[in-house]
């Protein structure tokens, strides 16, 4: 039996980039044998090249697609929903209804979707571990921030229920809340904008992708009988959403 049929099975979406990618990249060092999944395939074949494992073609909005990662997995171990992201900084009064639509769809039914696809399989495992990678704003609000953090809200109230429909079942449910962290996000949320996206860290050292990563594989590699619900996690200069402290 070759190594990737005996290591436990993650399963990360939105692993193309940012915090997938790395936590793709942690978790094949922690053993497991990663299943990469998003719609960027080439940076996708890149690093399984690298970190072996598989990749997978998805799109967490088109249930097709998420059938057919679920098809490729028949046992799994964790599950990281990842993939998700921000449109636009908007108040409610100048709302794009596509920002909100697509934010509720990446974010809660992309989660709904790949969850309720893989649990046969998480179930099958024995052991199974549900990440959902979530923000600080699933609990704070912001000028600007309402399809957000709407989203992020009503993310976090789906894994809760989560935790109390699976209670005695073996598999256990853990929120990542991130603050700053530079990745991508910011570059999405202004629709490519460079130098705004890059203002958002200015003047402070945000957390990297590597650092939430590190919590995900804490997580998820404590005894079976251990379940951390919710892990917060934000920069030093960051103590809420909105407020930190920059260098003059």
């Amino acid at each position: 039996m070759d190594d990737s049929v005996r290591k436990p099975v993650a399963v990360v979406t939105g692993a193309s980039s940012g915090i997938g990618e790395a936590t793709a990249r942690r978790l094949a060092a922690e053993g497991f044998s990663v299943v990469a999944a998003a719609r960027r395939r080439d940076r996708l074949d890149a690093l399984v090249a690298e970190i072996g494992g598989t990749a997978v073609t998805l799109d967490v909005r088109e249930p097709e697609s998420v059938a057919a990662l679920a098809a490729a997995v028949p046992v799994c171990a964790v599950l990281v929903n990842n993939a998700g992201g921000a449109r636009g900084l908007a108040p409610i009064a100048e709302a794009d209804a596509e920002h909100w639509r697509w934010m509720y769809e990446v974010n809660v039914l992309g989660t709904m979707l790949v969850t309720k696809a893989l649990l046969p399989a998480l179930l099958a495992s024995g052991n199974g571990h549900i990440v959902s990678i979530n923000s600080v704003a699933g609990h704070e609000a912001y000028d600007g921030g309402g399809g957000y953090t709407a989203a992020k809200h009503a993310q976090n109230a789906l894994l809760l229920t989560l935790r109390l429909e699976l209670l005695g079942q073996p598999i256990r449910v853990t929120e990542v809340c991130p603050g700053l962290v530079e990745t991508e996000f910011s570059l999405v949320r202004f629709d490519g904008d460079e130098e705004r996206a890059s203002s958002v860290y200015e003047g402070l050292q945000p957390l990297v992708a590597a650092d939430v990563a590190d919590c995900i594989a804490w997580a998820v590699t404590r005894p079976e009988h251990v379940n951390i619900d919710r892990i917060d996690v934000k920069p030093r200069a960051q103590a809420t959403a909105t407020r930190v402290a920059r260098d003059a």
